[in-house]
């Protein structure tokens, strides 16, 4: 039976988001993965999707995440959280981000509020770079390498 992947990130708020969901889930297919889209859950309400999110997360042996800015100098905040259940469950965890440049080059030694960035030459916070398989590029180019490890 084909690994499942659990399709994290910020897409599922995009307008387009059901296709982006079908091609990730046919990136998925096409490198002999099952892929779990969060919209694939059908629910009403916060509690609902809460807890369809994690019984797609359940049914997964991997994550792979969508780790670039969403709605300012970080990632999600939702995405995070599903890596950190990830982790706790035991997942592999793989994700992509459009630049491995490391934090000071992209937001400088303070963030716009004037607090310190974490100078560990990571491209996001140290509990995401340390627990995920970080790979510059898209969602297919993170299926690609994850494939490529699972068979070395």
């Amino acid at each position: 039976m084909a690994k499942g992947i659990y399709i994290a990130g910020f897409d599922v708020f995009k307008d387009d988001a059901i296709q982006i969901g079908e091609k990730y889930k046919n990136i998925c297919k096409n490198y002999g993965f099952k892929g779990y889209y969060p919209l694939d859950n059908v629910a009403n309400g916060s509690n609902e999707i809460f807890k369809g999110n994690i019984g797609l997360i359940n049914q997964s042996d991997i994550i792979v995440a969508n780790l670039n800015d969403f709605r300012g100098q970080t990632m999600d905040d939702g995405t995070a959280f599903e890596l950190g259940y990830g982790y706790a469950s035991g997942k592999l965890l793989y994700g992509y981000i459009d630049s491995e440049d490391d934090m000071i080059t992209k937001i400088g030694s303070k963030d716009k509020e004037g607090y310190n960035v974490e100078d560990f030459g990571k491209p996001i916070n140290l509990m995401i770079a340390e627990s995920v398989n970080i790979i510059e590029g898209d969602f297919e180019d993170c299926v690609k390498k994850l494939k490529r490890d699972l068979t070395k």
